[in-house]
């Protein structure tokens, strides 16, 4: 049953390909049309000034085709007529434009036809009699069968012919699917080198956030030693002194400022082991990423509903990067959201670990606001993972996250 359901969805998927892609055909059949007409005016010379809205115009169809499969944008067309016509994308963008006119269209149509037939002509046996005889004629991709259809044998005829249908579009949909999109994928992809072009700036861009990252996470890093740690050990020191000129004289005074000098010693060990923790939390060795976030989830201040589906274990970079991603976003939704439930879901898919963390609350949540969002951000970006944010005003919020974890 569920490869049933998957093939029909699969099925449905086509179709809905094929009519994106009819609509970018229209579209380029009508840029076709215009381009002629500028190529008929440029003769007279009254074309010529038309010639760079021509080609923007071109551009701006062809994007949207690249939008549809995916396929990186050249970026704008080039002001000057000359410079625009030898462009490399501008030329292949009009051998394109007849191609996907032509076959994007038909393809088009029948990804069209095929669904509405079979939808006719499979029902046909249980309105044909409310039809007038001289109506009574079904069709077969919106052309007439020839023959009147007067009993259920013939009715049963044609639904068999809409079953036809159905198998085509599933056994012959996704070549037709393929056949539509080969111009755009092999005339509108960039030229060599644009994809490591792109990849270089990308990887520069995380490289600088990696870099600020670590920067901030040693500036925390050095705050909390130096605010907590470091004057817990001054207060040692000095009680510690106190003690050694008081032990003699006055040994009830030295007694007392032995417990407080313990009191900040056992003080300053704990910010240590917080200090520590916020580094590499040791729960992540000692139970997994599974246990450390059930741990989060039964700490926060709102209801949590906790699922980890990951089999095995990530890099240790990994797990703490989504542990510390996760307690982030559940203290934001602690403080800032009204929220009365939050859900964090976690699972592995192929080589990339995927968290989803919502709440129900008051929504809103901007990253210039300084809840910790462009942290946020950045610790991701510096392990090359995505990030985006659906919160608006009145909620929900979602927050969804990919880390690359390997193979």
């Amino acid at each position: 049953m569920a490869r049933v359901w998957q093939r029909l969805w699969a099925s449905l998927d086509t179709v809905a390909r094929l009519i994106g892609g009819l609509g970018t055909a229209l579209l380029a059949v009508a840029v076709l049309v215009w381009i002629g007409v500028v190529v008929l005016l440029s003769c007279v010379g009254i074309g010529i000034l038309l010639v760079p809205s021509a080609l923007r115009l071109l551009r701006a169809v062809a994007n949207r085709e690249r939008a549809r499969l995916d396929v990186l944008d050249p970026g704008p067309v080039p002001r000057e007529a000359r410079a625009a016509v030898r462009d490399v994308a501008v030329r292949r963008e009009l051998a394109w434009l007849p191609l996907h006119a032509a076959v994007g269209l038909a393809a088009g149509f029948i990804g069209i036809a095929m669904p509405v037939t079979m939808l006719q002509n499979t029902t046909y046996p249980f309105w044909y009699r409310l039809l007038p005889p001289v109506d009574n004629t079904p069709s077969f991709i919106f052309w007439d069968i020839f023959w009147d259809v007067t009993d259920l044998a013939g009715a049963l005829v044609v639904a068999l012919s809409g079953v036809l249908c159905g198998a085509f579009i599933v056994a012959l949909g996704p070549a037709l699917v393929r056949v539509q999109e080969w111009p755009g994928r092999h005339l509108l992809a960039p030229p060599a080198g644009a994809d490591l072009s792109l990849r270089v700036a990308e990887l520069t861009s995380t490289r600088a956030a990696a870099l600020d990252a670590h920067a901030a996470e040693l500036r925390r890093i050095e705050r909390s030693l130096h605010d907590g740690t470091q004057n817990r050990l001054v207060a040692v020191n000095v009680l510690l002194g106190a003690v050694r000129r008081a032990v003699d004289r006055d040994p009830a005074a030295a007694h007392a400022a032995l417990d407080r000098a313990q009191d900040a010693a056992e003080q300053a060990l704990s910010e240590l082991r917080a200090v520590a923790r916020s580094i590499l939390p040791p729960v992540l060795a000692d139970r997994g990423l599974a246990g450390a976030l059930d741990g989060l989830a039964s700490s926060c201040g709102v209801p949590c509903e906790m699922t980890v589906d990951v089999q095995g274990r990530c890099a240790a970079s990994v797990e703490a990067t989504a542990y510390f991603v996760i307690a982030e976003a559940l203290s934001n939704v602690t403080k800032h959201s009204d929220a009365a439930k939050a859900v964090v879901q976690v699972a592995r898919e192929g080589d990339r670990l995927l968290l989803r963390i919502g709440d129900d609350g008051r929504g809103g949540a901007d990253e210039s606001s300084g809840s910790g969002l462009a942290g946020i951000r950045r610790r991701i970006e510096a392990y090359d993972g995505r990030f985006t944010l659906d919160s608006p005003a009145g909620g929900p919020t979602t927050m969804r996250v990919e880390l690359p974890c390997g193979s």
